[in-house]
């Protein structure tokens, strides 16, 4: 265990380092939370109309659930594709960065609309999954839950390289998540470490920020002045998001890296080749 988190903890300085030299790509994660939070907040008002349509009914009933399933695809299409469009946008840049060419947001956002029709493809799947999960969960309980969460995994080992395959490759959204899997497959076998041992890292930055917000929010509350208050709620807030664009972003330029080495064997600027091939484990 502490070889892993060793391990990870290298591979995200790595990736940091990357991140460091160019920290514009912050804004890609950035402008797809921001697009996230327009499209919920435009699918919040058909909801709360179909939940007063429904005239407080018993809203487990199937009466409700055609409009419930139709609407809830909707989001979730809409959010997979505002998602995947930044994320395959980021990767790009990442990826060109990695092999040592000039890369922007422009670069990014160019490739991003090239692959439209891949993105929105695999959006549709990926929304599909999400929806038969969802309804899976929702008729079997406790068990359902169980259940999903290890579908939920296996979905998302198996489509992990899949933005870097769209981004590189350019293939349809069946075969980038084919391609996915294979690439998985041979080199990582059942142990994936990086994606884990960056949300643990991550995890533990959150919690020691948590508590320093804290110490923060309560002794400003103790001055019992608004002119405190408020500037430190607003820094705390800003923190959070910061941090939260940090590990998107991280996270990304980490898939690319891994991407390249699954799919050419090499690491790419920034990476130290031996650290990466430590990451895989091949099937025996």
């Amino acid at each position: 265990m502490a070889g892993k988190f060793a391990r990870s903890w290298a591979l995200m300085k790595a990736s940091a380092g990357v991140l460091r030299s160019d920290k514009s790509l912050l804004l890609f994660p950035l402008l797809s939370g921001l697009c996230s939070l327009v499209v919920a907040a435009s699918f919040l008002l058909p909801v709360v109309l179909a939940m007063i349509g429904h005239h407080g009914g018993d809203f487990e009933g199937r009466r409700f659930a055609p409009v419930y399933y139709v609407v809830l695809f909707a989001f979730y299409l809409a959010q997979y594709f505002v998602i995947v469009f930044f994320n395959t946008a980021l990767v790009g840049v990442a990826l060109a960065r990695l092999r040592g060419e000039p890369a922007g947001l422009a670069d990014g956002f160019a490739l991003a609309r090239s692959r439209l029709g891949s993105i929105f493809g695999y959006a549709l799947i990926a929304a599909t999954v999400g929806l038969f999960l969802r309804a899976l969960q929702e008729r079997l309980g406790l068990i359902g839950r169980f259940v999903v969460g290890l579908l939920g995994l296996a979905w998302t080992v198996a489509t992990f390289l899949v933005v870097p395959v769209l981004a590189s490759e350019g293939t349809g959204p069946v075969d980038a998540v084919k391609r996915s899997a294979e690439l998985l497959k041979q080199t990582w076998g059942e142990n994936v470490i990086g994606n884990v041992g960056l949300g643990v890292v991550f995890g533990l930055v959150f919690f020691f920020a948590a508590v320093l917000a804290a110490v923060l929010v309560f002794g400003a509350i103790a001055t019992q002045s608004i002119a405190v208050i408020a500037p430190v709620i607003v820094l705390v807030v800003i923190g959070f998001m910061l941090l939260g664009l940090v590990q998107s972003t991280l996270q990304g330029i980490y898939a690319a890296a891994l991407y390249r080495y699954a799919e050419a064997g090499e690491a790419g600027g920034g990476f130290d080749q031996a650290l990466l091939e430590s990451a895989f484990r091949p099937k025996r």
